[in-house]
């Protein structure tokens, strides 16, 4: 037995060494892959919007020479704006297929994402990136430059047939009296689908979009006016029930955007006023209802005008937010005395131009009427025709007739030392500004018989209309 034993064991021990010397073939090695070669089937890509669905280029790309098989590959398309290095890429995953095909529409959702206007042609780049599915050894492509045009889609929204679009509402500076001021509250027609305006905006008002000046039958505002951050812009549509847009919180000047394609509008502030508000005796004394001063500049120098009816006793004072917590009064000489000092008070009723300095805490008021003075016969710079204030809608109304070429100005109690021109063409006043009709400067007035608007009501921001 033992003998037996012995040899069954020689003869593993001989089978072990056999084994193990056995030679092992060598593993096959694979080599690197190489970056892919892009090519497009048309570099010049203009559809018109009845291609929509039509496709209109092939992107295709040599194989990356990849150890697996194709099916085991990933590429990525990538697409920007051409310039900008791919930092706001469109990208397109492709698994296993060396070539990516895209309709007019996927293409011109692209081009619209990046901003592109319609109609216009804009360079685009593109490029691929491959890799093996777990994105390991990835290379890039050459890059490849196109040229596309965006066309234009059916918009959301019918943009007005009047190719003219206004603002109404008791947040601009002309409240809810239609016709408004125009052009102070006209937007700029930018192209068939875009408009945008910079206007001045009362603070907690409410607006809607005319598109036709001094006509109520149709309107452009939003379904529900309460719907999250609205003030800073939203969907919008035509004709939905009686929701009113709400206005931005603080009163300042902000630029409105209205996007008819795609059904959008965004509000931008551009700057805040800052505000002096005058609660009083002709006003029930409440500073949350109360007119305010504004300051354009918002440096703690204040402008406005006040109306005082008769029959109270003339005192107010001023606070820099709608409470008390804040109150200035006054002190003889014009002086003001903030958390203290006594009422605050002028001579009698009247329509008062009211400067007030917070920095070196002066203040003034000047009692006011208007008229109009120009070039027209009625006037000849000599004398004024006066304009009529309504208490009711806040403005003074007057009429004149001009011939072409005829200029005209506001100006205060029959001198000229507070008088309103407009210097930057947009409908808005400024003290000692140019002449109104000066076409070199703003506008040229038709000739005729105009009824002419003045808006003072509002926090340091004025404005006027020609009817």
């Amino acid at each position: 037995m033992k003998n037996i034993f012995k040899l069954l064991l020689l003869a593993t021990g001989i089978l072990f060494i056999y084994s193990s010397c056995k030679k092992v073939e060598d593993l096959p090695f694979y080599s690197n892959g190489a970056a892919p070669v892009l090519s497009a089937s048309a570099t010049a890509i203009a559809p018109v919007t009845a291609d929509s669905n039509k496709a209109v280029v092939t992107f295709s790309w040599t194989s990356p020479q990849y150890a697996t098989d194709s099916s085991k590959q990933k590429f990525i398309v990538e697409i920007d704006s051409a310039g900008r290095n791919f930092a706001k890429e469109v990208t397109f995953v492709v698994n296993g297929n060396l070539s990516k095909t895209f309709l007019a529409k996927e293409l011109n959702t692209i081009l619209l994402g990046f901003g592109f206007a319609y109609n216009k042609p804009y360079d685009v780049d593109v490029r691929i990136t491959s890799s093996y599915a777990n994105n390991n050894e990835q290379y890039q492509s050459n890059t490849i430059k196109l040229n596309m045009t965006a066309y234009l889609i059916p918009p959301k929204v019918v943009p007005p047939s009047t190719n003219k679009l206004f603002l109404v509402g008791n947040a601009t500076a002309g409240g809810w009296n239609n016709a408004v001021p125009a052009p102070a509250q006209e937007f700029t027609r930018i192209d068939s689908v875009t408009y945008e305006g910079t206007f001045y905006l009362n603070g907690g008002g409410q607006y809607v979009f005319l598109p036709l000046n001094g006509n109520w039958d149709h309107k452009f505002n939003v379904a529900d006016a309460n719907a999250p951050g609205l003030v800073n812009g939203g969907t919008f549509g035509a004709d939905q029930g009686n929701a009113n847009i709400p206005g931005p919180a603080s009163t300042g000047i902000y630029t409105i955007h209205i996007d008819f394609q795609r059904g959008l509008f965004t509000v931008t502030k551009v700057k805040q006023y800052g505000l002096l508000y005058v609660p009083g005796d002709y006003q029930g004394w409440k500073p949350e209802t109360a007119p305010a001063l504004g300051s354009p500049a918002d440096d703690g120098k204040f402008d406005g005008y006040i109306y005082v009816p008769a029959g109270g006793t003339n005192e107010f004072k001023f606070t820099t937010t709608p409470d008390w917590n804040n109150a200035i009064g006054g002190a003889a000489g014009g002086v003001l005395v903030p958390g203290g000092g006594g009422n605050l008070t002028v001579p009698g009723e009247g329509y008062y131009h009211i400067e007030a300095n917070t920095v070196d805490n002066k203040w003034t008021a000047t009692k006011t009427t208007w008229g109009l003075i120009g070039s027209f016969a009625a006037s000849n710079w000599n004398a004024d025709v006066p304009m009529t204030y309504s208490a009711t809608d806040n403005k003074w109304t007057g009429t004149i007739t001009t011939v072409a070429g005829d200029q005209f100005k506001f100006r205060a109690n029959g001198g000229w030392a507070l008088n309103y021109g407009d210097s930057n063409g947009k409908g808005s006043l400024t003290a000692g500004g140019e002449n109104i009709g000066d076409a070199s400067k703003n506008f040229a007035v038709p000739a005729g018989t105009h009824t002419i608007i003045l808006y003072l009501n509002n926090a340091g921001y004025y404005t006027y209309s020609i009817q």
